[in-house]
């Protein structure tokens, strides 16, 4: 089962979710939300659109915006409404 890992903690993980642009992304209820604050951080991808970002802390660590999603998300990428991505320190094990 693909898991998402910062700092030792599994911050989520599920059998369903997406593959864009080489990124797994894990459907909303597969976080761990205990780990997650929202950022005011947003990037704008042309052809996913606006993307809002979560800030991630586990362990007495953290990293700013580490998981991204699409709250309304373009047409093209409409079916990773409701999932969220990670990078930077987050790992990704399948």
């Amino acid at each position: 089962m693909p898991r998402a890992l910062f700092n030792g903690v599994v911050i989520a993980e599920s059998n369903n979710y997406e593959i864009v642009d080489g990124n797994i992304y894990f459907p909303a209820a597969a976080l761990k939300l205990e780990y997650f604050k929202e950022s005011k951080q947003t990037s704008v991808c042309p052809w996913k659109g606006t993307a809002s970002y979560f800030d991630v802390e586990a362990n007495g660590k953290a990293c700013a915006e580490a998981a991204w999603y699409y709250p309304n998300p373009k047409q093209k990428a409409s079916h990773i409404k409701g999932h969220v991505a990670f990078w930077r320190e987050v790992s990704i094990e399948k």
